[in-house]
């Protein structure tokens, strides 16, 4: 069941809340409800993934044979050489 809430919030925060909420393609109460939802929850733990996290989550597809370490390293290399 869904109920209506009246909140007083900054304007500012409002019309950066809209531009994110119109980017993201989710509505303000989604956001809202969301938020909460992970502010309130019981089982919160260290290994909760955020909610923008869950969203790009699967987003980049990698091929089946990436080697994570070789790539890192040789981020690393190339940065610091």
């Amino acid at each position: 069941m869904t109920t209506k809430l009246t909140l007083t919030v900054d304007e500012t925060v409002i019309k950066k809340a809209k531009s994110y909420s119109k980017q993201t393609g989710r509505s303000l109460s989604e956001l809202i409800e969301k938020y909460l939802e992970t502010l309130t929850d019981e089982h919160h733990d260290a290994k909760h993934i955020s909610p923008k996290l869950k969203k790009i989550v699967g987003a980049v597809k990698l091929p089946a044979n990436f080697d994570e370490k070789k790539e890192l390293g040789a981020y690393f290399e190339s940065k610091h050489l």
